[in-house]
């Protein structure tokens, strides 16, 4: 959430007026496409190669003196295209896990523990469609059906920070509150907080679970009120008050301003450990190794949770806690920050395995998805709490930090979990490659870049950089074509002016025009009317199969594995060699096929084939066509077809068809297979 100081009553008020005011701004036409002093294109192929053309409009380009951070931003956004899923009709939604998992829900591979992460992210891209069908299919088809707890109504309003589209934020404010009413089934109403068991709060075996085990167990159990899900329904509650202000609901908005008021002043009275300089469970369960309302005996990484939505005061006394993620002994390790302090008794003991690998526990090891999160709230301290235990070099260290996991020596790869010590993933399975459980690209874009996302017709710049002297400081960046209300704004910092010869210090350009500089680090406000923004296009892909049973049915040469099959059609593309996706013809004859039957015929015109190649075993094909089916006879359809590539987009159109069935027939180069990704046809 990008509330600026909204922990404060009298700052939530200024934010809910200004989120008012933006009715009567009046709406202006996009401007011009900005000017560029990065080589896009070229960026581009360099980062992404023949999938170079999803990425060039849709993404915002960011280069720095940084190397390492600039590989796992463009990363990041190979693993956000890897994860949108389409569903045809239903809309893009993104995942988890590339693949499937057995608690996903059927048939769409969703899960709703990530999601405020994904909408983090997909916010900042120019292509509005992607969060805006996946905030469709959370509400309007159940996708958010409380597997987990969620942020999600906070990050709907933190996507509108970004995008200023009214409409949008308010469409499903209804199941908001539906929703968040649920959740009263998880609310003591003697102690007027949430509780949730910690696996049903995506951590499972944390210090709660396992100690109400008896320190036999932990993957089950361990209720507890926790600072995670109070500060969650705090977020939620404060951006309902918000949308509710915009939609003309002021009783509304009193009653959640009111509600998430209680959870600040509940969560700081009784989860603040006075004993530990932190926040921390309490149980909610009594049995014979727990009682009811004790709290747990020791520091988790959790409790940072509160700042990550601006809960705590802007007061020393919580501020303290922040020392905790500084020192060896206690949650700074090595290779990044422990989930529990070394001192806790069942520290790294792992419980539950698969096969031979270890599997997942919060007891120690390091989270992506909680160093995101702590990440995210030392991001607002530095910008608008008085503190001084955290310093803008301390953001850059554990940033570096996180970026570094993202290495499998050479090799770009975010897993689930890492070793503390080491730095090496623990989890290891096929499930765990290329993993969408955090966020990265919005902490560049709003820590490093330094954009806080405000309801106002102002546009707010406060790079966390350190100044020239400092250990290993930042030097040079310049980042592209961000969206934000309705414009394109480019955000360039110098140390020196020698990288671009545009000045020394920080520039702010708005649609390619210089709107504001300062020679030396600053926080920046510039007046921004805000404008309309592109409408979203919605091609509807005709040969998704999300149903494995009825149509569109498949049929292959060869290779004719069901599994397999699906995959080719499922909605999903990735290019990654750690993951098998796709079908693939199982002998060496030249010529092969692959067909769908829809049941009824389809007007199409156009399709999408993505090939995977590793250099190796596989490779594009030398040739191909598309075929429909006349009668007992495949016809070739008269298509200008693109020279077949692979790990890219292969673009076929023809004049509008009526067909029922479709077949790709392909041309295998000597001595390798054709791997099929994905064909989609439109």
């Amino acid at each position: 959430m990008t509330f600026r100081k909204t922990a404060c009553a009298g700052s939530f008020v200024r934010a809910m007026l200004a989120a008012l005011l933006v009715t009567a701004a009046p709406a202006v036409q996009a401007a011009p496409k900005a000017t560029s002093h990065l080589d896009l294109d070229a960026i581009a192929r360099q980062r992404f190669g023949n999938d170079a053309a999803w990425y060039r409009d849709r993404i915002p380009f960011f280069q720095s003196s940084d190397p390492r951070l600039d590989q796992v931003y463009y990363y990041r956004w190979q693993i956000v295209r890897a994860h949108q899923r389409d569903l045809g009709k239903i809309g893009y939604i993104t995942t988890e896990f590339a693949d499937d998992v057995s608690w996903q829900r059927e048939p769409y591979a969703s899960l709703n523990d990530a999601t405020g992460f994904h909408l983090n992210e997909l916010r900042w891209l120019n292509d509005r469609r992607f969060a805006a069908d996946y905030i469709d299919y959370m509400y309007d088809q159940g996708g958010n059906n409380r597997h987990f707890t969620d942020y999600m109504a906070d990050s709907v309003w933190s996507r509108y920070l970004v995008d200023g589209d009214q409409t949008a934020v308010l469409a499903h404010v209804p199941a908001m509150r539906t929703l968040y009413d649920a959740w009263f089934d998880h609310f003591d109403w003697s102690k007027n907080l949430y509780w949730v068991e910690p696996l049903l709060d995506a951590t499972e075996y944390t210090i709660s679970s396992i100690d109400a085990s008896g320190g036999k167990d932990g993957f089950r159990g361990g209720e507890a009120f926790r600072p995670s899900v109070n500060a969650y329904m705090f977020a939620n509650a404060r951006a309902l008050s918000a949308m509710t202000a915009l939609s003309g609901d002021a009783k509304a908005s009193a009653d959640y301003a009111a509600r998430a008021s209680a959870i600040k002043q509940r969560v700081q009275e009784s989860l603040w450990n006075p004993q530990f300089q932190h926040f921390t469970d309490r149980y909610q369960v009594t049995n014979t190794h727990v009682k009811y309302w004790n709290s747990i005996r020791g520091r988790e990484l959790v409790g940072y949770v509160p700042w990550t939505f601006d809960l705590p005061d802007d007061d020393a006394r919580y501020s303290a806690a922040w020392t905790h993620i500084l020192k060896p002994d206690e949650l700074a390790g090595p290779a990044g920050l422990r989930t529990v302090e070394p001192s806790y008794e069942h520290y790294m003991r792992q419980y539950r395995y698969e096969g031979i690998s270890r599997e997942c526990q919060w007891n120690g090891p390091i989270w992506p998805f909680q160093t995101t999160q702590v990440l995210a709230g030392m991001a607002n301290l530095l910008d608008h709490y008085n503190q001084s235990v955290v310093t803008r070099a301390d953001f850059l260290r554990l940033l570096r930090q996180y970026a570094q996991m993202h290495f499998q020596g050479n090799r770009l790869d975010l897993e689930e979990d890492y070793d503390p010590a080491t730095g090496k993933p623990i989890v290891g399975l096929v499930r765990s490659h290329h993993y969408f459980h955090s966020g990265f690209n919005d902490l560049i874009l709003t820590g490093v870049v330094g954009i806080r996302p405000r309801a106002d017709d102002v546009l707010e710049i406060n790079p966390l950089l350190t100044a020239p002297g400092t250990d290993a400081p930042i030097r040079w960046f310049r980042a592209e074509r961000i969206p934000y209300h309705g414009h394109l704004v480019s955000v360039t910092y110098d140390v020196d002016g020698r990288r671009f010869g545009q000045g020394v210090g920080l520039r702010v350009e708005v649609d390619g025009r210089e709107a504001r500089r300062s020679a030396k680090l600053a926080r920046l406000t510039i007046p921004l009317p805000r404008a309309e923004n592109a409408p979203i296009a919605r091609a509807i892909n005709r040969a998704v199969q999300v149903d494995r049973t009825g149509f569109p049915k498949l049929t292959a040469s060869s290779g004719d594995n069901p599994e397999a099959m699906h995959d080719a059609v499922d909605g999903r593309t990735w290019f990654f060699p750690e993951l098998s996706n796709g079908w693939s013809p199982t002998t060496t004859a030249a010529e092969q096929w692959f067909a769908i039957n829809f049941g009824q015929p389809q007007t199409l015109n156009r399709a999408e084939l993505a090939f995977f190649s590793d250099g190796k075993q596989f490779a594009a094909p030398t040739g191909y066509r598309l075929q429909i089916r006349r009668g007992e006879t495949w016809q070739d359809l008269p298509a200008q077809a693109d020279v077949p590539v692979a790990n890219g987009i292969t673009h076929v159109t023809w004049s509008p068809t009526a067909a029922g069935q479709v077949r790709l027939v392909v041309v295998q180069p000597t001595g390798r297979s054709v791997r099929l990704v994905e064909l989609k046809l439109f």
